[in-house]
């Protein structure tokens, strides 16, 4: 943002620029682990996008070693298996994906080209691959789809809502996964969406009237013990604010500004959500924990606390389900890791439990 203004004080950028500034940001950071960082910024910088294109072209030529090595901070060892297969993805370009709405993802396809339909691993899941700005596209202002990382998408269809529940996101934010909840219960039932901040549920107001979900009541949460309702529900999700751990390949310069504190910190609070949104899940019902995280503390550890402070509730084995690729790639179990290579998307961790009857 701060680039993006500076340019747009000096002349009128173009698409390019914002295209090349972003690249040139963006592996400055994913590479500054073999950077010289006593050099001029420029010549870091130059370096950065030279060895990002040696690893495009020929990623086999950097070692195993050297990658896991470099690409993060000493801290994380702690707290996440720094396999190759992760150090090599994360270092990699991330992929777009969008979601179109329920049956349009060939029609969607064939709109916007430069775009495939991966119906090999969910309905309606699109991967772009162009370069054109999307939400200035007529589809996307007539709700025909949205910019969704896959990952995110599992989330909902894990959840799994059936058409007339009702639902609680507790931590909706400005709305991705609550308007996926929305079209898979085919805009019936009904969803509350609660967040702390005024200025996300407005844009989730605009954001749900461009998509046409209007299956939702939404209202402000600090996340305390008093809750915004009373309801009890079918299916509570709680995506939870966390380190963004598993954001690092679409994110890289947050690699070396988050720190072990800031894990430790967070984890205190997910566990406490989750304490605070439990009883509202009816008996029988289902509570959904996700975060886009991989690190111990914010997952393993976050499911042992309540597992054991919430006798009442048992785990709730997962199986995602889907097309080809996904089928027998992620054994059904009541906590899954959707890692950046599992879906080439971000890293996800989704825990479940029923509230026993």
């Amino acid at each position: 943002m701060v680039l993006r203004d500076a340019l747009a004080s000096r002349r009128a950028p173009t698409d390019k620029d914002m295209r090349d500034t972003s690249r040139a940001v963006f592996n400055y950071y994913r590479w500054l682990g073999w950077l010289e960082t006593d050099r001029p910024l420029a010549a870091q910088i130059e370096y950065a996008l030279k060895i990002a294109q040696m690893f495009a072209d020929k990623p086999k030529s950097f070692a195993d070693e050297k990658l896991v090595a470099k690409v993060v901070p000493d801290w994380v060892r702690e707290q996440v298996e720094v396999s190759s297969a992760w150090a090599r993805i994360i270092q990699a370009e991330p992929k777009l994906w969008l979601r179109a709405r329920r049956g349009q993802g060939a029609a969607l396809v064939e709109k916007l080209g430069a775009a495939k339909l991966e119906k090999d691993l969910f309905p309606e899941v699109v991967q772009y691959k162009g370069e054109e700005d999307l939400y200035r596209r007529a589809e996307f202002h007539a709700g025909e789809f949205e910019i969704q990382d896959i990952a995110s998408q599992a989330v909902g269809w894990l959840c799994a809502p059936k058409p007339g529940e009702t639902w609680w996101d507790a931590c909706s934010g400005q709305g991705g996964k609550l308007l996926h909840l929305s079209d898979l219960m085919e805009n019936k039932g009904l969803i509350w969406a609660s967040d702390r901040a005024e200025w996300r549920l407005q844009k989730l107001k605009r954001r749900t009237g461009r998509a046409k979900a209007f299956n939702y009541r939404a209202a402000l949460w600090d996340g305390g013990a008093k809750l915004p309702t009373k309801t009890k529900f079918d299916g509570v999700l709680l995506d939870a604010p966390c380190s963004g751990v598993g954001t690092w390949q679409r994110n890289p310069h947050a690699r070396w500004t988050t720190t072990l504190q800031d894990v430790m910190e967070l984890a205190a609070v997910q566990m406490k959500l989750l304490a605070h949104v439990a009883p509202s899940v009816k008996l029988g019902g289902k509570l959904f924990y996700a975060v886009c995280t991989v690190t111990k503390a914010e997952t393993a550890e976050v499911v042992e606390n309540f597992n054991l402070s919430h006798p009442d509730f048992e785990p709730l084995p997962l199986e995602l389900s889907g097309g080809e690729k996904i089928q027998g790639r992620l054994s059904p179990a009541p906590a899954l890791t959707l890692w950046p290579q599992d879906l080439g998307g971000n890293g996800m961790f989704v825990a479940a439990w029923r509230r026993k009857k």
